[in-house]
């Protein structure tokens, strides 16, 4: 395979290959499906890329697990099992079947399958360190703590934390590390969160100082700010977003935001693929959404936006368009209860 077919694909593509595989592989896609598949496939060069990864890694498996998989294959519920697990269980497929297809550092790096500490999809959990130090993990994260005589060090590989460190007495720094740069703590309470294009730092209380992985010179951060840290530099200060911790509260909070983004947010909360129709994405809401039950919140969505819940098997979900409803205004709000 070729550099440029070999290099990975984020997580949002992958699961959009992976649902698209599930539809058309059972043979239940519609003629509406198939053409829709198409304009995705041809939409952009990482989804064709994602496409190729998939196939060659199922034909791979195909090859070295023959009676297993074709036992699988026998039901749909095997199917997405299955390819669920090859979305998600990269790491095991490398050690059985000797690929590489998907341990690049944007796609379930193997270092998520090493970290010392790691949370599953739609899981959370608290951890107190040796000095006190409290570190909530948000779903689908991995961190390492690497505590020696000069520093106390966490490195975050992947997904989203919540610092409050303990003892101020400690001579130590406390710092927190991913492949974009480093923030030392100066006595505070701070979320760090892996994106695509780089580390989002949120400052609750007291400060953080940060720079980039090429930089020494650093950037200090005040309660109510944050920043994007980019391995080839800082972006703009901003004021930090309302509601950026609600998730330690098992709650999305959400201020006038587009669909596809509370889409996108409660999709990292459930298995399988959790899409939107793109005639809708654009839509407003504001609100309170319970994370530990994703399809409560999407029903939540029903009673104030014009838009129905397409569920086509447990892994694929999708909203589209109510048209019977009538064109929702740019910004909508949800009722206060769910």
């Amino acid at each position: 395979m070729s550099g440029a077919r070999a290099r990975p694909v984020s997580s949002k593509v992958l699961d959009a290959a992976i649902a698209w595989q599930l539809c058309l592989d059972c043979g239940q896609g519609s003629e509406a499906e198939h053409e829709e598949f198409a304009k995705w496939y041809a939409a952009n060069e990482e989804h064709a890329r994602a496409w190729m990864q998939l196939g060659m890694l199922d034909q791979r498996f195909a090859g070295k697990s023959g009676p297993a998989r074709s036992a699988l294959l026998r039901s749909r519920e095997g199917v997405s099992r299955q390819v669920r697990k090859l979305g998600r269980g990269v790491a095991s497929i490398v050690l059985v079947c000797g690929l590489t297809l998907f341990l690049g550092d944007r796609y379930l790096p193997i270092d998520y399958w090493l970290a010392d500490q790691r949370t599953a999809t739609g899981e959370q959990r608290t951890l107190r360190l040796t000095d006190n130090t409290l570190i909530s993990l948000n779903t689908h994260s991995a961190l390492d703590v690497r505590f020696d005589d000069k520093q106390r060090r966490v490195i975050l590989q992947e997904g989203e934390i919540l610092v409050e460190t303990g003892s101020h007495d400690d001579p130590r720094p406390f710092i927190v590390e991913t492949r974009d740069g480093q923030m030392r703590a100066l006595g505070t309470r701070f979320l760090v969160k892996r994106e695509d294009e780089g580390t989002l730092l949120s400052v609750l209380q007291s400060a953080v100082a940060a720079h980039t992985q090429t930089e020494t010179s650093e950037h200090i951060l005040h309660e109510g700010q944050q920043m994007l840290i980019r391995s080839d530099g800082l972006g703009p200060m901003l004021a930090l977003t309302p509601g950026a911790d609600a998730w330690t509260r098992g709650m999305l909070v959400v201020d006038n935001a587009p669909l596809r983004d509370v889409v996108a947010e409660l999709g990292r909360y459930r298995q399988g693929y959790l899409g939107v129709a793109s005639d809708i994405a654009d839509l407003r809401i504001t609100g309170s959404f319970p994370l530990n039950n994703t399809d409560l919140a999407l029903k939540a969505l029903i009673p104030t936006l014009p838009v129905l819940i397409e569920q086509r098997t447990q892994w694929w979900v999708t909203v589209v368009a109510d048209n019977s409803k009538p064109t929702a205004k740019p910004a909508v709000e949800k009722p206060e209860k769910l």
